[in-house]
């Protein structure tokens, strides 16, 4: 967690170095084998023994990605990975067929094995193969090339492929999250603009502490986040490239801004601007510097966020005499009511599969993370807590993660898929809030 920005810098410096080669990728047979869809999942049973290295530090390796491996799949809820105990078939050669019976007896559905060598100049190549085992045939030969630094997304790549072959939906493990950390006694807490891989490896601070941070959205290119920097004096909306570790301020306002996100093309921010006691929303374009108001209204309108081909906008207002969810077009014309159920609705996003709209939902002293439709049919709550907000979701629009408060603890990020199944804690152990994910890195 040291190291301030340049630490973060020379993580990126070497992600720009990472090269990947899929070759020969086979499906036995076509459809889902894993129905993500159905409400209550039975996780698959799938074995991932050790990967085979050809000298000490390779098989160091190979051990390090496998149970990167095992963990993203296990966390994922749709997917059992085998102790150890039962790899009944050991040192497994990827150009061998494996002992079918030997894992059948086991009761492993799947099996991953994979290779580990390395080059002359050091780059590891990493030969990975998925198989049924009942069918005993193979589903997936990837071969991944990078840096030996950079194993952990060899890993995040691999089990990217086994969730898409089995699921048939994107993986979303290849992927960052950039949130507010937070420390200290409450009421002096220090927060600062953070960021750390999906699997809550690798954090490190982008902001230094002197000021309080909200709202961190990254934009479809991944390069860059925006967030609201509040200091004594002022508010203000910031652009943070993440390779340069560039701030650049998004203009200046009369009046306090917050709450921004990204158009889906990055080339716009939508904001909220308070002001004269009243606050809308509003919309600047990053390559003209134009400014267009949205709305126009007494009340409170804030929380705006595109629709995944950027032809509306979900926002939550008070106009209706407590917070609720309303939906526009992009230029802000046809406004109107998406939330009529009981309680308090804020925080909405929309899923970028473009089906569903996520949001924090209040009920007396409880909190929820829900979701509904477009048009506002369809609510589902998924969880229920002490306080529950801010939901995020991962680019597949399968997961969705949020922070949790307890009565007198601290905030922690939380994940739940969308069908409101496998609710459990991230990897990431501190204090945290406003988290936000990436889309798939490249």
């Amino acid at each position: 967690m040291n190291g301030f920005v340049r630490f973060h810098r020379s993580c990126l410096i070497l992600l720009a170095t990472l090269a990947i080669a899929v070759t020969g990728a086979q499906t036995a047979f076509a459809g889902v084998d894993v129905d993500i869809n159905q409400g209550n999942v039975q996780p698959a049973p799938i074995a991932i023994p050790p990967f085979r290295g050809v000298d000490a530090k390779t098989q160091a390796l190979g051990d390090d990605i496998v149970q990167v491996i095992a963990g993203n799949l296990e966390r994922s809820g749709y997917f059992r990975p085998l102790a150890p105990a039962a790899m009944v078939e050991k040192n497994l050669d990827v150009n061998v067929l494996p002992r079918f019976a030997d894992w059948k007896s086991v009761n492993a559905q799947y099996l991953v094995n994979g290779q580990v060598s390395q080059d002359a100049d050091g780059r590891l190549q990493v030969d990975v193969r998925l198989w049924s085992v009942f069918n005993e045939q193979q589903l997936v030969g990837v071969q991944f090339t990078a840096t030996a630094d950079n194993w952990r997304r060899i890993a995040h790549k691999i089990s990217d492929a086994v969730y898409k072959q089995l699921t048939g939906e994107d993986g979303y493990f290849d992927t960052r999250i950039v949130f507010v950390a937070e420390s200290g006694a409450r009421g002096k807490r220090i927060s600062r603009l953070a960021i750390m891989d999906q699997d809550g490896a690798n954090p490190s601070y982008l902001s230094d502490g002197g000021y309080i941070v909200m709202t961190p959205r990254f934009s479809t290119n991944t390069q860059e986040i925006t967030y609201t920097a509040l200091r004594p004096d002022s508010a203000r909306i910031y652009l943070f490239n993440i390779e340069t570790a560039r701030h650049e301020v998004l203009g200046q306002a009369a009046g306090m801004v917050f709450a921004p996100r990204f158009s889906p093309d990055g080339q716009k921010v939508a904001f909220s601007l308070s002001r004269n006691g009243n606050t809308d929303i509003f919309v600047k374009d990053l390559r003209s510097g134009a400014q267009t108001r949205l709305t126009d209204d007494p009340a409170i309108d804030t929380s705006p966020s595109y629709s995944p081909d950027g032809s509306k906008i979900v926002f939550n207002s008070d106009r209706g005499g407590s917070p609720q969810l309303y939906v526009m077009n992009a230029d802000g014309s046809s406004q109107k009511r998406l939330s009529y159920g009981a309680g308090r609705y804020t925080t909405p996003v929309w899923s970028p599969r473009g089906d569903l709209i996520a949001f924090t939902k209040q009920e007396g002293s409880i909190f929820h993370i829900g979701v509904m439709k477009p048009d506002g049919t369809g609510e589902r709550l998924l969880t229920s807590s002490y306080l529950d907000e801010g939901p995020t979701w991962a680019p597949n629009g399968r997961v969705l993660m949020f922070s949790r408060e307890t009565r007198g603890g601290a905030p922690k990020l939380w994940m739940v898929n969308v069908n409101g199944q496998n609710e459990r804690p991230s990897p990431y152990p501190g204090s945290a809030t406003d988290p936000a994910w990436s889309p798939l890195l490249k």
